[in-house]
C-alpha cells in the first residue's frame, strides 16, 4: 500500500473523524473505501477515465504538428 498526504478541509476532517469513531473504524479505512466506491462507481456509469481517452484519441490528427496547427488558427483569429 503507498501511503499518500491528502489536504483536507477542517470541517470534513472533523466530519471524517467523528464517522470513523462512530463505526469504530480507521479514518484511512473510510477514505479507501470511498476511493473504491468512486472508481466502481466511474467504471459502472461508462465514464471514460482520462487516460483512456488519450489513448483513444492519440494520433487523431495527422496534420503534422497540432500545436503549429492550434497557432495557425487562433492567429486567423486575431486578424479578424
Amino acid at each position: 500500500m503507498v501511503r499518500t498526504v491528502v489536504s483536507l478541509d477542517p470541517e470534513d476532517k472533523a466530519w471524517l473523524d467523528a464517522r470513523a469513531r462512530r463505526l469504530g473504524r480507521p479514518m484511512t479505512a473510510l477514505v479507501r473505501e470511498a476511493v473504491a466506491r468512486m472508481r466502481a462507481q466511474e467504471s459502472e456509469s461508462g465514464e471514460d477515465t482520462l487516460s483512456e481517452v488519450l489513448a483513444r484519441t492519440h494520433g487523431l490528427s495527422k496534420q503534422g504538428d497540432g500545436r503549429a496547427r492550434q497557432r495557425r488558427l487562433r492567429d486567423e483569429w486575431a486578424r479578424r
